[in-house]
C-alpha cells in the first residue's frame, strides 16, 4: 500500500464479531502496531510551498493514552527544502522512530544506525549513529561521535548541535580535525542536486 499525506495518519480498526474483539483484548497496544504501512510517502507544504519529503519503507504506527509512536524498521529518509524550493538537507538512517506527545506537544524524531546527514547546498557531509530532531524546538542535536567532512576541511569529536535546516552544526567536543587553508580562488562550486543544466536555444 502506498500512502500520500499532509498529516498524521489516523487508523480505524473495526471488530466483526466477538471472537476477534476477545483476541484483540488479549493484545499488548504498547507492543502490537495499530496500523503498517508500506512504501510510506509523506509531503508537507505551506502555501503551495514543498517543504518536507519523508520516504520510508515500511511504518509501525503504536498508540497510547499518553503518546503516539511511528517506528520505521526498514530505514528512513527525509529530504528538507529550501525558501526557494531547492532541496536543501537529505538524511538516512537504517532505523528510526517519532514519538509525539498528546499533552505537552512535544515531538522527538529518532534517527539511529548508520545516520547520514546531507546539506546539498553546503556540500557538507555528517555521520553519526545516533540523531535526534526536537521539532518543537527546531533543532537537531546528538551526543555520539560525530564526523563532518566539508569543503573546508573535516571535523570529528563528540555531540553536535544544529538548527533543523543542517545550516549551522556544531561539534561540541572536537579533536583531531583538519581544514583546507589554502584554496583557489577560481573554484566553481555546482549544486549537482538541484542544477537542471544550460537551457536550449529554439530553432
Amino acid at each position: 500500500m502506498r500512502m500520500i499525506a499532509t498529516a498524521a495518519t489516523v487508523a480505524i480498526i473495526f471488530f466483526s464479531c466477538k471472537s476477534r474483539l476477545s483476541e484483540a483484548e488479549r493484545l499488548d497496544l504498547s507492543k502490537t502496531p495499530v496500523q503498517t504501512v508500506d512504501d510510506m510517502y509523506i509531503i508537507q507544504s505551506e502555501g503551495g510551498r514543498l517543504q518536507m519529503r519523508i520516504e520510508a519503507d515500511v511504518m509501525e504506527h503504536y498508540d497510547s493514552d499518553t503518546m503516539s509512536v511511528d517506528m520505521f524498521p526498514k530505514g528512513l529518509q527525509v529530504f528538507s527544502y529550501n525558501e526557494e524550493g531547492e532541496l536543501e538537507a537529505h538524511l538516512r538512517s537504517d532505523n528510526a522512530t517519532h514519538e509525539k506527545s498528546k499533552k505537552g506537544g512535544e515531538e522527538i524524531w529518532k534517527a539511529y544506525g548508520n545516520v547520514v546527514v546531507k546539506n546539498i547546498i553546503k556540500q557538507e557531509t555528517m555521520e553519526t549513529d545516533t540523531i535526534y530532531w526536537d521539532r518543537k524546538n527546531q533543532e537537531i542535536y546528538t551526543d555520539c561521535y560525530v564526523r563532518l567532512y566539508s569543503p573546508d576541511g573535516f571535523t570529528q569529536g563528540y555531540g553536535l548541535r544544529s538548527d533543523e535546516k543542517v545550516r549551522n552544526s556544531a561539534i561540541m567536543r572536537p579533536f583531531n580535525n583538519y581544514a583546507v587553508v589554502v584554496k583557489d580562488t577560481t573554484e566553481v562550486r555546482i549544486d549537482s542536486v538541484n542544477f537542471i543544466g544550460p537551457l536550449l536555444k529554439r530553432k
